[in-house]
């Protein structure tokens, strides 16, 4: 019986569009704009909206002197974690100031509503109509507006509990060779060699990691019961309630990926990383035929660094917009042209490690398949194996248009062992990169809570380097499969500077 499927997600190329001008009373063209908004609002009527990115100038009068006291920014475990990459005398930036309130307070006088704000991006995320958008383009200290791009998903029934079909078990460990009973969940760790950390006593203890997901629906499983979970925020509908809750939002997705990583019921399901400390952010909305706007990722990055979050893992895999929803396309994927991707490698340039899901689309002989912001050239792009080891036919593949290879590593991602969202202790099978990234993420996990020192540059040096295909890194397999006793003693030879 086949096991869980997975949520397909693909982003379609945007038709080339020929530079435009657009009207609101006659023709008018805008500097400000960019080229894709134009061609937005040109086909828009006076009576639609549109979200958009409406970036500022500078950070305002005045917000030189926070820089003065930097834990008034973010938080001293983030100021620590810095210092992996920065000096001690420039551990905040300007990407680190708050978003000027009175220019916030402009764009709202002209009756708009902030849905979200990034710091590190300088901008404000807003609903706009053809009328307000050129009321924006007055305002002095605005620079630039931009669509907010949105991603749509298909969801499908996904959820075998507690299945028996032997083809895709993850057979217990009968032979009593470790110290923890993993019971079906033996072959997705023993494949990255994760069983011979955990003999050692290594859990991810003392590692703050972020999950970005769905939401997350049955936190009281059996596999939850020891969890340690530091805080959580809804950035879909603007609260501490990450399960499904009253409001917008099915969290099943975020609850399979949330154990497949930290997961521990003996004898059931042990994640690699079962002894971390974890953030929780919805970012996504399944009720919405566009689920994904890249402002609620970048605002949980934000949020994560400023908690001090030491690595994050998240399963977007998204490759698919729906008319008259726009996003980015197979030629974006160049490390700097999504935002998504340049905030997740702004994260990686203060100190924190991403994993990213490389996707779901398979290979392709023309291009590559891959979704922002596994696209980056600071983020662990992770793609996916089969239970004997072989490339899953689902994988995406690189090369990034700039011609570096990716995905960079893999882990299991067929018939994964994972929590399930029915009932408080049953079990269930999932396959897609959305859990080899956590399965691989959890390596990250184990390495950095034994050496806390490693920046996340040679975090993924040291997973690449002794990973199975390393000898001959291709952008089908990256350099394959982790494995973690070999990627630690690697990382030991890192000295604390």
């Amino acid at each position: 019986m086949f096991v869980k499927m997975i949520k397909m997600k693909k982003i379609l190329l945007l038709p080339f569009l020929a530079l435009l001008t657009f009207s609101f009373q006659g023709s008018v063209t805008s500097s400000k704009l960019t080229e894709n908004l134009k061609v937005v609002i040109n086909r828009m009527s006076d009576q639609d909206s549109i979200a958009c990115w409406v970036f500022l100038k500078d950070k305002g009068q005045g917000s030189q002197k926070l820089f003065k006291t930097p834990e008034k920014l973010v938080s001293k475990r983030s100021l620590e974690r810095r210092k992996k990459y920065l000096p001690a005398d420039e551990l905040v930036n300007t990407t680190d100031l708050p978003v000027y309130g009175e220019y916030l307070k402009s764009l709202e006088s002209i009756g708009l509503v902030v849905k979200s704000k990034s710091k590190w991006l300088n901008s404000a995320c807003v609903q706009v109509t053809k009328a307000q958008v050129k009321e924006i383009e007055r305002l002095p200290f605005v620079s630039k507006i931009d669509l907010v791009m949105r991603f749509s998903k298909r969801y499908t029934n996904q959820v075998v509990d507690d299945p028996e079909t032997k083809q895709f078990q993850n057979e217990p460990n009968s032979k009593n060779e470790h110290a923890l009973n993993y019971g079906k969940s033996l072959r997705q760790n023993e494949m990255m060699n994760v069983p011979a950390l955990h003999d050692l006593g290594i859990t991810g203890k003392g590692v703050l990691v972020g999950v970005f997901d769905t939401g997350f629906n049955n936190l009281e499983h059996k596999a939850f019961e020891n969890i340690d979970i530091l805080a959580a925020w809804d950035f879909v509908n603007g609260d501490s309630d990450v399960s499904d809750g009253t409001d917008a939002g099915e969290g099943s997705h975020g609850t399979n990926v949330l154990s497949a990583i930290g997961g521990y019921s003996s004898g059931n399901l042990i994640g690699p990383a079962y002894g971390a400390t974890f953030l929780l952010a919805k970012t996504e909305n399944t009720d919405s035929e566009t689920p994904l706007e890249e402002d609620n990722w970048i605002s949980a990055i934000e949020w994560a660094d400023s908690i001090g979050v030491d690595l994050v893992t998240s399963s977007l895999g998204y490759l698919d917009y729906d008319p008259p929803f726009h996003s980015y396309s197979w030629k974006d994927m160049d490390g700097n042209t999504a935002r998504i991707t340049i905030a997740a490698d702004m994260a990686v340039g203060k100190g924190i490690a991403v994993f990213i899901s490389a996707g779901n689309e398979g290979p392709n002989a023309l291009h590559n398949t891959l979704s922002a912001p596994a696209d980056g050239d600071s983020v662990i792009a992770v793609g996916a194996v089969d239970q004997n080891g072989s490339i899953a036919y689902f994988s995406s593949v690189g090369p990034t248009v700039d011609g570096r290879i990716k995905p960079d590593i893999l882990a299991l991602g067929f018939g994964v062992r994972v929590a399930g969202t029915l009932t408080k202790s049953g079990y269930s099978l999932a396959s897609g990169t959305s859990f080899s990234c956590p399965l691989a993420a959890g390596v990250g996990v184990l390495l950095l809570s034994q050496q806390p020192w490693l920046s996340p540059v040679q975090l993924a040096d040291v997973l690449r380097s002794t990973a199975g295909n390393s000898l001959n890194p291709n952008n089908e397999m990256g350099w394959g499969v982790v494995n973690a006793l070999d990627a630690l003693n690697a990382a030991r030879s890192f000295k604390k500077q």
